[in-house]
């Protein structure tokens, strides 16, 4: 792709995309599926930027056997366009494993797989995407008074680029989430970089792995230490007495239909509010059953043998984390006795879970032309475009960070393939007003710049 250093005359396309994970990947594709069926007419040129050297979807965490939470039904594509060549199974029958897949008798992959499909659709369209590129700033162009395009200045080993959009999606994902005053090190971890540390303490015989936290990732971060290294002996501290187990039934599962979060954007803010505190047992801090049973049924059949290696401490929470040059000391405070246990590991997990990227942290001044709710958050539109001020004629479209607006569902995997599709409509619609308008102003003999 031709390149324009600052102070060149920059390239316009109609969408920058900053990131490349699944939700870009899907948007990626619903453009190119869309301009195969355009042609030249309502084609929409678009490029995308991933700081990362390649395709990577939390590869920390791609245990062995972790599956999968929602069906491969759910993957990037088959909810919007069921025929579309991008989908899971054609993936499956690309790698030879269609018929096995079928006889499996399993809607839910291996994580390991799904990572693998995900891989594989994003090569199907990597010339819309440059890796090793990270955008560092976002610009406003202002015109007669008016922003309709925004430079993106992005940083390469080559140095820096600038490319102008009409419109851009932010698709920059979650970022680990540790407690307040913790600091990661290397015997410290976030969960999501379990499987990138783990490796380094083969051979060294750890003693004692300390796990945090009551959530899908929590227990599979245990059951895991747990079989990989069966000489050590590994604590899982919760505030609760046990895991909770997932409300996966086929009536709450609704909460994750696309017709969920036209009703969540329409409700009122205080059944917003109630819905989450309903619903929140679907997606948040809770475990699959057969996990959970799994564990249970390890930790008892140890208490028979008199072998105990897997020990959970309930009703509890983590009070401290002091390093020594050897190990990592956990105070571990009871939450109904105040007693402090003290527990020398040799690598103390969080997993505490994620928080959104600032959904407008690259903007700048941009930043400043968008609307926040009473509560200073962003105020996004029902198509995921963030509400703005008049003279901001650019859509600056979320991939995440709008369950406030929208819903559990709405920045989930669950809803990609179509919150994609109501993206790419909105850009469309957008477009043929932009370009309507532009034809009026020329029939009327006035001047000033369209909507974009």
């Amino acid at each position: 792709m031709a390149q324009a250093r600052p102070g060149d005359a920059p390239l316009i396309h109609d969408l920058i995309g900053i990131g490349f994970g699944p939700s870009n990947v899907a948007m990626a594709i619903a453009l190119s599926e869309h301009n195969a069926r355009a042609g030249g007419g309502e084609a929409v040129s678009a490029h995308f930027f991933e700081q990362q050297p390649r395709f990577g979807w939390h590869r920390g965490m791609l245990i062995d056997d972790a599956t999968m939470q929602v069906s491969f039904l759910k993957d990037l594509v088959t909810l919007r366009n069921p025929a579309s060549e991008y989908s899971f199974l054609c993936y499956l029958k690309s790698k030879g494993r269609l018929i096995d897949f079928i006889n499996h008798k399993n809607l839910f992959p291996l994580r390991v797989e799904f990572h693998d499909y995900f891989e594989w659709a994003a090569g199907q369209v990597d010339d819309m995407v440059s890796y090793g590129h990270e955008v560092v700033g976002v610009m406003p162009v202002v015109r007669d008074g008016v922003v309709d395009h925004l430079d993106v200045t992005v940083r390469s080993g080559e140095g820096l680029e600038v490319h102008r959009a009409r419109n851009l999606v932010l698709g920059t994902g979650l970022r680990p989430l540790m407690p307040e005053g913790v600091e990661r090190s290397d015997r410290v971890w976030h969960n999501s970089e379990l499987l990138g540390r783990v490796d380094a303490l083969e051979g060294t015989s750890p003693s004692r792995f300390v796990v945090v936290g009551a959530g899908q990732s929590a227990a599979e971060n245990v059951a895991y230490l747990h079989r990989r290294f069966p000489g050590a002996e590994v604590c899982a501290v919760f505030s609760r007495y046990g895991y909770s187990p997932a409300d996966d039934s086929a009536f709450a599962n609704r909460i994750f239909d696309p017709e969920a979060v036209d009703e969540y954007f329409a409700a009122p803010k205080d059944v917003k509010r109630r819905l989450m505190d309903y619903h929140g047992n679907t997606n948040y801090s809770v475990v699959d059953i057969d996990l959970i049973d799994d564990l249970y049924r390890q930790m008892y059949q140890e208490k028979v043998l008199g072998t105990e290696r897997l020990r959970f401490l309930n009703v509890s929470r983590l009070t401290g984390v002091t390093e020594t040059p050897d190990k990592v000391r956990a105070a571990v405070t009871s939450l109904v006795t105040g007693e402090e246990t003290l527990l020398d590991a040799d690598v103390v997990v969080f997993a505490t879970g994620y928080s959104p990227a600032d959904p407008v942290g690259l903007l700048g001044e941009v930043a400043d032309r968008c609307l926040r709710d009473d509560d200073g958050r962003v105020r996004v539109e029902r198509d995921y475009r963030i509400a703005t001020e008049p003279d901001l004629h650019c859509g600056i479209y979320l991939q995440g960070g709008t369950e406030h607006t929208h819903g559990i569902t709405s920045s989930l995997l669950s809803n990609t393939a179509i919150r994609v599709g109501e993206i790419l409509d909105s850009l469309l619609d957008r477009g043929r007003k932009s370009a309507s308008d532009e034809a009026r102003t020329v029939a009327d003999g006035t001047t000033g710049s369209a909507a974009r």
